[in-house]
């Protein structure tokens, strides 16, 4: 067992040893800050001002105490503070003091995540008992026993769930809820920023749907939304509610004293530019801390390169560190294995975690004192919720940013201004996707029959209704609508996706114990869990045995090689209509509306761990899977197939979409995985070279039509990186391949051609 080290021992360290010193771009120091307090409010019950001053809450920071007024003049807010800054008390407090003021009030929190829920039934019923006040708090989820479920029904105070479980369990069955809805006064939204895109289009519907039956009752619940720091937190909570909003970010809360590292690993070929994988990096720089016994979090942007880095730091616990284990934490993982992960990194049993964005959420993990992420997490929002996962108890922290070759990070360690200067990104939601509305209607009919003229949160809907009578989904009779199909609705409906089914992944090691250990969406299981696929789950591989893609389940067998799989995937788009168009030169246009995708896995590549060199590949064997769905698109009218010829036109074609795959998600706030950038030589409705970036998701959640919005600030963003990258023929840092050619050129002749210069 290595020496325990402070964390001050280790930012000498880095700041002294040549290896790290002269990759490191920039180090940041961002200083501590203080508290700005107000005294309780005279409303506040003397009971609930003993308890806080019991836990050393003097005074309330501003914002808590502003939240707290608002609220009690029954006008909806957003809080909008710093990950660590108290946000709990923004709608405990005003909830307790309702509580006690009348008995018979109820509240309904929504957290996006069930982790989050039971985080925050401990922190609430701990805080009840030192109250001494008679007040049930109860989270209602999957978990929940059957015996305690009719108890929360009758007598839950405040009721604790996820969005997916109103949609599916509550709402669908509100006359099991009466004391709940006529009695309901506030609806808490905690994680405002985490209801974005798909999900968050399909929450807003859910609670169109709440809002709904709460009329019904005869109650008109205050709604309490916290957010992390995003560009347009007022506006996506008016969008998510359907109501007017007070924007509430006066931070009173302190903060400890950040240093903010921004690292580039090291060029390990100059002339093609090529670095060292920030994978291995971050495997060093994670190893110097946790083999010091400092507590680490690092961050990682896929499910497999959690998986690789786990496996690596694993290696290290069983020559140096002892008992204390580093564990993964990621989407597909079951509750219960997550529930002990957040347990252990709290009582500090374990030392170290590698996780996805799945724990940039508030879920209380304790004090971590670094954090390492692995490449930019794909917006400024996540990059700071990210950081601030270390030193949450105003504590000092260091935060390792590590580059990886990717266009956009390299653009980040020139530009760190970018960083810590620009504002975040806005969140945007479609929630009147039709795909997305539809369903939510057929879920509102079964709830409650919908009235000749009503409408849904004032979205006029007669049409979507006449056409569900059509399909025999619905009965109008006596100038309602009644849901007459003999399914239930919101089982077959998923608000993680706007399709419907997942891949269930079962392991099939042990005949006698199959068991399920996880799942994943049809779309991400064409390139993760086709036949031979190594799938990688908390540091252990397995490979794929048998995908049945009928039946949505993929069967997998315990195996130890010493390589990972990667998949390629084919597209092809047809343009079925435009919506918009505009020109961007003289010699290029741009457009936007609907197209059809097919995409195919074709082929698989086996690549050697360590190295990360190819070592072989496979055939894929699956059936197409069509995608109806919105894009923008760069069409170019000048002639440059005969100038350049296909080939050259192919590859500079190529490296614009490499670089438009990183850069326009920063202008969508949404990840990489969200928007598919597809280059075509001969588009088919046109036979024009032509660039589409289109919605991963049935018919569309506004993405692209974000990125038609913002095409010339993306296109410049584009240029820039282009010029600016330092290597010649094209690398892995711009144009995705490692030079050899002129990639480069051809891509800033192309872009010449499309900005008209």
């Amino acid at each position: 067992m290595n020496k325990k080290k402070t964390l001050q021992e280790m930012i000498d360290f880095l700041k002294n040893n040549h290896h790290y010193r002269e990759n490191i771009k920039l180090w940041k120091t961002i200083p501590p800050k203080k508290a700005k307090t107000i005294l309780f409010p005279n409303s506040i019950d003397e009971r609930i001002k003993t308890a806080l001053k019991n836990r050393g809450v003097k005074e309330l920071y501003t914002h808590q105490a502003s939240a707290y007024e608002y609220v009690r003049n029954k006008e909806n807010i957003t809080a909008v503070t710093p990950t660590a800054s108290g946000k709990t008390l923004c709608y405990n407090l005003p909830v307790l003091q309702q509580v006690i003021d009348d008995d018979q009030s109820r509240a309904l929190y929504l957290f996006p995540t069930k982790a989050l829920a039971q985080d925050q039934k401990s922190e609430m019923n701990e805080f009840i008992d030192e109250i001494g006040v008679e007040v049930k708090s109860y989270t209602y989820d999957g978990d929940t026993p059957a015996n305690i479920r009719q108890v929360i029904r009758k007598a839950g105070h405040v009721v604790m769930t996820n969005p997916d479980m109103l949609h599916s369990a509550i709402l669908p069955h509100h006359t099991k809820w009466i004391s709940l809805f006529e009695n309901l006064k506030v609806i808490v939204i905690d994680e405002l920023h985490t209801y974005r895109g798909v999900f968050g289009s399909h929450v807003a519907n859910v609670i169109r749907r709440l809002k709904r039956i709460c009329r019904y009752y005869g109650s008109n619940p205050v709604f309490i939304c916290t957010s992390a720091t995003i560009a347009n937190p007022k506006q996506l909570a008016e969008h998510l509610i359907g109501e007017p909003v007070t924007l509430i970010h006066n931070n009173g809360a302190p903060t400890g004293k950040k240093h903010f590292v921004l690292y580039n690993p090291p060029v390990i070929n100059k002339p093609l530019n090529i670095r060292k994988s920030a994978v291995l990096e971050a495997r060093k720089i994670a190893s110097e801390f946790l083999t010091s016994g400092i507590q680490t979090i690092v961050f990682a942007r896929s499910r497999v390169r959690v998986e690789i880095l786990l496996s690596y730091l694993q290696e290290l616990i069983k020559k140096k560190i002892g008992n204390q284990s580093i564990q993964g934490y990621r989407g597909g993982y079951l509750p219960t294995q997550r529930r002990k992960i957040e347990q252990g990194l709290r009582s500090g049993d374990i030392l170290g975690v590698v996780s996805t964005n799945a724990l940039e959420l508030g879920v209380d993990i304790g004090q971590l004192q670094v954090c390492v992420l692995t490449g930019y997490p794909g917006s400024i929002a996540s990059t700071w919720q990210q950081a601030g996962r270390a030193g949450r108890r105003q504590d000092e922290s260091l935060v390792v940013m590590i580059a990886s070759s990717n266009p956009l990070d390299q653009y980040i360690i020139d530009h760190p201004e970018f960083l810590f200067e620009r504002n975040p990104e806005s969140a945007r939601i479609n929630p009147d996707n039709l795909i997305i509305l539809v369903d939510h209607i057929k879920c509102a009919a079964y709830e409650l029959p919908f009235k000749e003229g009503e409408t849904f949160d004032g979205v006029e809907i007669e049409e979507i209704l006449s056409f569900l009578a059509e399909e025999d989904v619905l009965h109008y009779q006596g100038k309602k609508w009644f849901w007459m199909n003999r399914s239930f609705p919101a089982h077959n409906i998923s608000l993680r996706s706007a399709s419907q089914e997942n891949v269930v992944i079962i392991d099939i090691t042990e005949t006698a114990n199959v068991k399920v250990i996880g799942e994943m969406d049809r779309f991400s299981a064409m390139t993760l869990l086709h036949e031979e696929a190594i799938y990688i789950h908390q540091g252990v591989q397995y490979q794929v045995e048998k995908l049945d893609y009928e039946e949505k389940k993929a069967f997998i067998r315990q195996v130890d090689v010493d390589y990972y799989t990667d998949a390629n995937l084919a597209v092809e788009l047809k343009v079925l209509e435009v919506d918009q168009e505009k020109s961007l030169s003289g010699n290029s246009y741009l457009s936007y509306g609907e197209v059809m995708v097919n995409a195919m896995t074709t082929i698989f590549k086996k690549i050697k761990f360590e190295t990360h060199e190819n070592i072989g590949s496979g055939p894929i064997y699956l059936p197409e899977e069509e995608l109806h769905t919105n894009a923008a698109w760069i069409s170019i009218t000048e002639n440059l197939l005969e100038k350049l010829g296909e080939n050259k036109l192919e590859e500079g074609l190529v490296g614009i979409a490499n670089v438009l795959r990183h850069v326009a998600p920063l202008y969508v706030m949404c990840d990489v995985m969200d928007l598919h950038v597809v280059p075509q030589v001969k588009a088919l409705h046109s036979e024009k070279p032509t660039i589409f970036l289109y919605d991963r998701y049935p018919g569309g959640v506004g993405l692209s039509e974000q990125v038609y919005k913002y095409m010339n600030e993306i296109l410049q963003e584009v240029n820039w990186i282009l010029r600016s990258c330092p290597c010649e023929a094209g690398c892995p840092s711009c144009v995705g391949v490692d030079g050899g050619g002129s990639s480069k050129k051809v891509a800033l002749l192309i872009l010449e051609a499309i900005q008209g210069e």
